[in-house]
């Protein structure tokens, strides 16, 4: 009986995160999945007809949005390793005692809601805000300068909204890493820039490999930002999802493009893994 206890108690303990993953993520999904095959519409019902065309047509319609959405996605992944980095870099080894307090000023603005946040970067942008309008007023700007309703915006509040999934991984990473290996590459005549590429860099991997897949995955669905921020030829996909699902009632196009949407995701982070090396990355994060 204590041999059974033993070899059920794993499965016991993982149990109720797996009831909670199956009922609400699982079963959704194959729903989903379901209702992307059907045809029909609002007035005459849907019925279930296999119409794997609704890909297709998704795809056809709404490629564009899809691949700027990736784009955009890329571009503020990006953007938030460059400001991640060197402040989380900051804080693990020069923050002293004071690291908890600076990490907590950082993530102070993100106890506000997301969507007043992005109506606040709207208001920083806005031609005749607090940044462009002394700007423009004192002739350091052409009259017809503008950064609202452009990709430039929609990137820019993306990189705003979603830093902190970058940073946080990144210190703990830095954080682990034990200083006195830092200083025997010293003592082997290793210059500061040698000692980052060659140390530090591939021992913070595993913080940036979790940095990338927790910010490219909810910023490339985002359509926040893209409404409030861009305009007409700034819309992705996550808008048109919204749109078709909840103002047309299309449902099957909606459940088609949030499965293709999914898709490209996936396979962007299997082949961003791949060229990373992951083995490596789980080789360095168990050192």
């Amino acid at each position: 009986m204590a041999r059974l206890r033993k070899a059920l108690t794993p499965y016991l303990m993982i149990l109720p995160g797996g009831l909670w993953m199956a009922v609400f993520f699982v079963v959704p999904l194959v729903f989903m999945l379901s209702v992307s095959l059907m045809t029909g519409n609002i007035i005459d019902g849907f019925k279930q007809t296999w119409h794997w065309q609704n890909y297709a047509d998704g795809f056809h319609t709404y490629g564009d949005k899809l691949v700027r959405s990736l784009w955009y996605g890329l571009l503020a992944t990006v953007a938030c390793i460059a400001l991640a980095y060197p402040a989380a870099y900051w804080i693990a080894f020069k923050g002293g005692r004071r690291k908890s307090t600076y990490l907590f000023l950082l993530l102070l603005p993100f106890f506000v809601s997301f969507v007043l946040r992005t109506l606040a970067w709207k208001l920083v942008l806005t031609d005749n805000g607090p940044l462009l309008g002394p700007l423009r007023s004192h002739g350091l700007l052409p009259k017809d300068f503008h950064i609202l309703d452009s990709g430039f915006a929609v990137v820019s509040g993306l990189t705003y909204n979603f830093l902190p999934f970058m940073v946080l991984p990144i210190y703990v990473a830095l954080e682990r890493i034990d200083y006195r290996v830092i200083e025997a590459s010293y003592d082997l005549y290793a210059g500061r820039t040698q000692a980052f590429l060659r140390v530090v860099l591939p021992l913070s991997l595993p913080g940036v490999f979790a940095g990338v897949i927790m910010t490219f995955v909810p910023v490339a669905s985002d359509y926040v930002n893209s409404e409030v921020l861009g305009g007409p030829n700034n819309v992705m996909i996550g808008h048109i999802i919204r749109t078709e699902y909840f103002d047309n009632s299309s449902y099957a196009l909606a459940s088609a493009l949030s499965f293709s949407l999914m898709a490209l995701l996936l396979v962007g982070i299997f082949a961003y893994a791949r060229a990373l090396g992951t083995e490596d990355v789980l080789e360095a994060a168990g050192r």
